[in-house]
């Protein structure tokens, strides 16, 4: 696991950027975190560092925004989902399990649908009105780049 304090909105931006130039196609994102804790300003430094030049918002309403960088970038905000079942009207899988990259925030309210294999990024306020702990875990075994990407950073950290 990767622990990270970010002292900004940049910052956490920034560390989305890099997130985002490590990131593979079929990688998957799950972003957990409370209302302002900076998972859109993550997903926007995500979408960036993996080569979309545009304006990045929160699909809210719309569930899911698709962007086109170095691949397609899937990032879905399932906050008003009722039941993790209404994903299906989406077709979710084929995005989940795809050509591109899918960053999912209020990934909690998956539910069942819960994948084995993902990136879990939780966003936690911290003292400081504007400082986040940033935490990265890998779960299951199937994305084995992200291995080493971590072990790299955690030791340019320390």
């Amino acid at each position: 696991m990767l622990i990270c304090i970010s002292q900004s909105e940049e910052e956490t931006y920034q560390m989305g950027r890099w997130i985002g130039r490590n990131s593979k196609p079929g990688d998957l994102i799950l972003l957990y975190g409370d209302l302002g804790s900076g998972k859109t300003i993550l997903s926007r430094g995500i979408a960036h560092g993996a080569g979309f030049i545009g304006n990045v918002t929160s699909p809210t309403f719309t569930l899911m925004n698709i962007y086109k960088g170095n691949f397609p970038i899937y990032h879905f905000d399932i906050y008003r989902l009722y039941e993790p079942e209404e994903l299906y009207d989406l077709d979710y899988e084929e995005y989940f399990y795809g050509d591109g990259v899918a960053i999912i925030e209020w990934s909690e309210r998956l539910g069942h649908l819960l994948p084995n294999d993902y990136l879990q990024i939780t966003l936690s306020r911290v003292k400081e009105e504007n400082n986040r702990e940033i935490r990265i875990k890998l779960i299951g075994d199937k994305f084995a780049h992200w291995k080493e990407v971590l072990k790299k950073h955690e030791s340019f950290s320390n």
